[in-house]
């Protein structure tokens, strides 16, 4: 960072709202560049009190139990991403026309003249997994990079801190887009959209606008998905700069400007010479790990981010081989008397649950959780052709067990009345008993785990521990 990047803060007054794991780290870079830093939290726990009490040692003032009224004199607004747009902190601050940032927006507004550019990834599913594959892809040619954003490594430390960078790739969820109005990056990528955080944007009208924000100000590419048209609309609607072209992906074979897939070869016609004639092969399907439809879709749109900032076909092969996707990702935990069992408790709404669904020919599928104000009915339906039977579990399960009822009356299903630590193991054994050899047993539960789980981590750790329990007993 220049000198004079951070010089508009010096005085000012800036309330953050909430702590935690961006909140913090805002209030301690503000406080730094000379602004006088109020926090407010709703919240008033133990975790909270410490955090107060690392930020007062600095000087900062924070309001615990009260995030709803505007301090006085506040300046400016430095949001958490996940508080709600319709609160009442923010209410206070449109009437008082003061303006509300993310961290994401803090982050860019902070960054130099010679700032790495920014490759940025967001959509309904896939994020991470694209982002970090976007990462390696960058990485195996040779350039100075990061996954960075809501992948859990904060932007602000990616901007302010002392290793260089040529560029970054950057996950952005819709919340962290919804308060980054100025964010403007070389190239992104919207993956899929589909209903998700409606409860927090209001419609899902309201979650697309957020999620089409990436496009806004794009200098040279804007990745679209051909299968989903919502997401060329929303580059059709996105004002960017002159030049930036329009980049689709597909899992068939592809039009000129687009990336695709021909004979198990993933391929280039968008950048390349005479793209109405020439296609460049950059790796073959077999180099995807895991070669599921959805992950191919995912190498694809951060292959088309990398060739849009140059990177040569080569790096594009060497990173997708030398990726490996983080736990609970469509991940085999192993085969047991003919069965392959896969853990996909990242899967936690339908859209992503589907997209699982569709890598395997006959599934015995298990789900259920948290529906998060979900319906199942179009799930079912696309997915009823590959069922071979259903194991279901957690609190709203009930909900997809009539999605089941209506659309495919002849899948056997199991319905596990029980939340206790062994459920898990039960749900797994009655799969084993649906099961046929050439099956998978698919954890993709379309739904939250915090029912029955801590997070989706403990969910598939459990699932994983079963599956082994199950192998031992062969």
């Amino acid at each position: 960072m220049t000198s004079t990047a951070g010089s508009e803060f010096q005085g000012k007054h800036v309330t953050v709202a909430g702590l935690g794991v961006s909140g913090v780290p805002a209030a301690k870079v503000l406080h730094g560049l000379g602004a006088i830093v109020t926090v407010v939290n709703d919240g008033d726990d133990e975790r909270a009190r410490a955090q107060a009490a690392e930020l007062a040692e600095l000087g900062v003032t924070v309001r615990l139990g009260d995030g709803a009224t505007l301090p006085e004199g506040t300046e400016l607004i430095v949001t958490a991403p996940g508080w709600q747009p319709d609160k009442p902190l923010f209410t206070a601050a449109a009437a008082a026309g003061v303006p509300v940032w993310g961290d994401v927006e803090l982050a860019w507004r902070l960054r130099g003249p010679d700032a790495a550019p920014w490759l940025c990834v967001t959509g309904t599913n896939g994020k991470t997994t694209t982002t970090q594959m976007l990462a390696s892809i960058l990485k195996a040619a040779g350039l100075r990079t990061a996954a960075v954003g809501n992948i859990g490594v904060s932007l602000l430390d990616a901007v302010l801190g002392d290793e260089e960078y040529d560029v970054l790739a950057v996950e952005l969820s819709s919340y962290q887009l919804h308060w980054a109005p100025s964010l403007r990056a070389h190239s992104a990528t919207v993956l899929n959209l589909a209903p998700d955080h409606l409860d927090w944007h209001g419609s899902m009208e309201a979650y697309a606008k957020d999620k089409g924000r990436v496009y806004e100000g794009n200098r040279v590419a804007c990745v679209y998905n051909v299968a989903d048209k919502a997401t060329e609309d929303l580059v059709r609607e996105a004002d960017v700069e002159e030049g930036c072209r329009a980049i689709g992906f597909t899992l068939g074979s592809p039009a000129p400007s687009q990336l695709g897939v021909v004979d198990g070869i993933l391929v280039d016609r968008a950048f390349v010479e005479n793209r109405q004639k020439n296609a460049q092969e950059l790796a073959e399907v077999a180099d995807v790990d895991p070669p599921a439809p959805h992950n191919i879709a995912n190498a694809l749109a951060a292959a088309a981010l990398a060739r849009a900032f140059g990177v040569p076909p080569q790096a594009v092969r060497d990173g997708l081989r030398a990726f490996r996707p983080d736990a609970h990702r469509i991940a085999h935990v192993a085969d047991v008397a003919g069965v392959a069992y896969v853990d996909d408790s990242k899967a936690t709404n339908t859209h992503a649950a589907e997209a699982s669904l569709a890598a395997y020919e006959s599934v015995v599928w298990i789900a259920g959780g948290l529906a998060k104000g979900a319906a199942f009915d179009e799930l079912v339906t696309r997915s009823a052709k590959r069922l071979r039977g259903v194991v279901l579990i957690g609190a709203d399960r009930a909900l997809i067990r009539e999605a089941l009822a209506r659309h495919a009356p002849e899948v056997p299903v199991v319905d596990l009345d029980r939340t206790d630590t062994g459920a898990m193991l039960a749900a797994v054994q009655e799969a084993q008993r649906l099961a046929e050899p050439g099956d998978t047993v698919l954890l993709a539960p379309a739904c939250a785990s915090m029912d029955m789980f801590a997070n989706y981590n403990k969910r598939g750790d459990a699932f994983a521990e079963a599956v082994r329990a199950l192998g031992a007993d062969a």
